[in-house]
This record gives structure tokens, sequence and C-alpha cells, in this order.
């Protein structure tokens, strides 16, 4: 895709809620007059470059089966998808199907610009069982109904440069019983500090070294998260000590930015940089994700999801290995758990060809395809046990990936009402911390602001 790095980064913020502000000052677009039997075109749009072909295929794939319906994809940057998609609710021009994301559907939905996939014939019939465990139950509104069909998961890793770690003498298992904790960090600090090599070659472990002349510092940075909860930044350290986002899931109404355990394990998350073990906000350019970083052989490790797979895969004279998470205090590792869907909108000219297509993409046809490409998981088991044997045969090993579905240490992706405004308030807060070193007990006040919208709400 043109931005992998933000795949998943929460896309919102004051120019989008500004854009959906206007769209709700719109009378909603309703149900399509197209009601003469699915067929005829139907428009669907994806940002992601990388997975085209595969949806190509799929696209051929259902023609085949419904000889009256034609597909039209539409590819755009992660940067414009957005954009466009919100101008095109306010205009009339909003594609039929759209790929779509947690961040962004609850707000959709809300603004009656979405079609419940339960109320049209062909995607009524979506099981929650027929998808890995927990993804479709997130596409459901505050109100029960479904507003996107599943389409894929991901979980996060670390991914490293096996020369270097030759080098250090670390060795991959090793990398996969790594243990932390916010007191002093554990094993997984201490093997930071290990690959952490200042400018006279001196490691981070070692007497001499210079934390303000770093050459390769343990681990990437890929700014403070604070625009995507921390997905592929902290979240797998909050998570491993069983601390989640809000009072529930789906669809909690009060954050808990303001635990005390949670501010602790940011506080030493955040710290690594002031050690020299992280890169401190500016050393890399906002564009220079983790992949970069580590193909220039900046960081010795790096925490990505799973859709970065290939982006790793891909970097010159590299060979790149895939190790899971550390286990926290609690005894377990984790990993946030996260999917896409695919979503109607009302402005679909025939809703039921649309739903066709949605079911289809959500079926075990369309969704072995995908994982044939092996670009990324698809949502149900069969796509993904796919998509494993595709990446075995481009050489990566992706139990680490895998491994944390299967052992039930994830944990799901939040949702919440109104989640732009919601971004537009945490953001700066993260960026307060890692950018400016501002305390980490500054996210209480913040906590209490967003607590306040969403009861307001």
């Amino acid at each position: 895709m043109t931005n992998s790095i933000t795949r998943r980064a929460l896309f919102a913020g004051g120019a989008s809620a500004l854009a959906l502000g206007a769209l709700a000052a719109c009378s909603s677009p309703g149900r399509s007059s197209s009601t003469g039997g699915a067929t005829g075109t139907v428009s669907y749009w994806l940002w992601d470059s990388n997975q085209l072909p595969a949806y190509q295929a799929v696209a051929k794939a259902f023609e085949r089966e419904n000889p009256d319906i034609r597909i039209k994809i539409t590819q755009l940057g992660w940067n414009d998808y957005w954009t466009k998609l919100t101008a095109g609710f306010i205009a009339g021009t909003a594609p039929d199907v759209f790929t779509d994301h947690l961040t962004k559907f609850p707000q959709y939905a809300d603004l009656d610009v979405l079609y419940e996939l339960d109320e049209l014939e062909a995607t009524a019939g979506i099981r929650d069982a027929d998808y890995q465990s927990g993804l479709a139950e997130l596409w459901k509104g505050r109100n029960g109904h479904r507003y996107g069909s599943p389409k894929d998961w991901d979980t996060i890793a670390m991914f490293y440069d096996e020369a270097v770690m030759e080098k250090a003498g670390v060795t991959p298992e090793q990398l996969a019983a790594l243990e932390w904790n916010p007191e002093d960090g554990g094993t997984f600090e201490r093997m930071l500090a290990h690959l952490t090599i200042d400018g006279k070659g001196r490691r981070g472990d070692e007497p001499g070294f210079d934390k303000t002349d770093v050459a390769v510092y343990g681990m990437s940075s890929n700014g403070s998260g604070g625009d995507g909860f921390g997905q592929t930044q902290w979240s797998p350290f909050t998570g491993s000590t069983d601390w989640f986002y809000t009072n529930a899931n789906p669809w909690g109404n009060r954050f808990r930015y303001d635990d005390a355990g949670f501010q602790k394990t940011i506080s030493w998350y955040f710290g690594l940089a002031d050690k020299g073990y992280m890169p401190k906000y500016g050393v890399f350019s906002t564009t220079t994700g983790p992949d970069v970083q580590l193909g220039a052989k900046k960081v010795a490790l790096s925490f990505n999801g799973s859709w970065m797979i290939g982006a790793y895969g891909n970097l010159p004279d590299m060979q790149v290995g895939i190790a899971p998470t550390p286990i926290g205090p609690v005894g377990h590792r984790a990993s946030m758990f996260n999917g896409l869907g695919d979503s109607i909108t009302k402005q679909a000219r025939n809703p039921e060809a649309a739903a066709k297509w949605v079911a289809f993409l959500g079926g075990a046809t369309a969704q072995q395809i995908v994982g044939r490409a092996g670009i990324v998981f698809p949502a149900r088991p069969e796509g993904t046990e796919a998509a494993v044997a595709a990446f075995r045969e481009k050489g990566f090993d992706v139990s680490a990936f895998t491994g944390q579905v299967a052992e039930k240490t994830t944990f799901l992706f939040p949702v919440t009402r109104n989640p732009g405004d919601v971004q537009a308030l945490v953001q700066p807060a993260f960026d307060d911390i890692y950018a400016n070193g501002k305390p980490v007990s500054t996210l209480t006040g913040m906590n209490d602001q967003v607590n306040t919208l969403l009861q307001l709400t």
C-alpha cells in the first residue's frame, strides 16, 4: 500500500472532525431508489495497493458466479482515502462499498450513512462464529446491528535483523523468552541495552556507554502511539498487565488512562528513550517508519503489525526474523487484535448487489484467494490457514503473530463513540510526553476530558 506504516493508525482530528460536522448537517442519503434486483456495477474502495491484485482476483471470481454484476475497484492512498470518502458522503459520490476501520464506523453509523448489514438479504446471514473469535462482534454498533463484514485481522510482534542478533550473541530462543516489568524492564530491557551501541562501539550494558551519541538503538521509534491506542508502540506492554482502555469492550464509555498501573507502564516505556535504548522524538523523521529504521541498520529490533510482513521482508540485504512480544508481569504476552471490515454506504446504487459483493468478500472463496496472496491474515480461519502457508513459502515463520490468537493472549481493539473527537484529545497528550517530556500524570487530566466528552455525547 502507499503508506503501510499508518495502516491501522487512528485517522481523525481537526480537519476530519470539521468534515464530519458538515456531513452531520446534511440530510442522510437514505436508501437507494434503485431496487431492481442484484444487477449492475458495484463500486468498491480500498487503500492497500499491496492487496489490490488479490482483490482484483476476488472480483473476477465473484463476477463468474454473478454475471449480472460488475465490480469496479478504486485504490486510494491512505492519506487521501478518508478525506475523499467523507467528501463523497457530503457530495453524494461515495462508493457503494468500502474498506472500513474500527475508528471510523461508529461515527459513520451515528451519522446514518451506512447500511445495517442485517437488513440486507445477502448479508443478513453473517455469523460471528465463521470468523476468528471476537472479530465479527467488533463490527456491531451500540444498537446491536452489524455495520461491517470482517475482512482480515492483525496482531503485533517484533521484527529483527538476524545478522545483528547473531553478532550480539542473541538466539531466537532468547528473544522468544523475553520478559518485562515496569520496575526494571526485566530481561527485555537488558536485551535492549545489549543491542544498543554508541558512536564508539560501546554497548548499552558496557561501561562508558554514551546515551547522547547512539549509533544503533536497541528498539525502533514509531511515534507516541496517541494516534492509534499505542497499537504498535506501547500496547503490547500495557496489554500484558491486563489493563484495558475502557470500562467495557466493545462500546466502553469511560477511558482508563488515569489508572496508576497504566501510567507506570507508560513512564517506563518512554523512559527507554531517556536511557538511549529507543530514539527520542525527532531523531528520525515522522515519515521514517520502524521498517525503514531497521532497514537502515539504525535499530536492532522493531515492533510492528502483521500487515507489515511484506515490507520487512523486502528490506534489501537483510534477513529478517520475527519474535513474539515479551511476556508481561502477569505471566503472559499480549497483542491488540484488530481487524478491518467491508461496509455498504446508503448511497449504494443497488444495495442488494452491493450486499452480494460484501457477502462474497467475507466468504470462504474470497478469503482463501486473499490468504494465498500472502499479504494479510484473512478473518476466516480457512483464509488464515491459506495465508500461513503462503508466508511459509516466502520463507516467513509467522507463528509470532498467529500464536497470540491460538493462545488467546490478544485483547480487542477499543470501540467508542466519537472516535475522532477522542483522538483529538488523546494524541496531543501522548505527543507531549514523548516529544516534550511532560509528566505521565498529565494523562489524568486528559482522561477526565475524554470521559466528559463521552458522557455529553
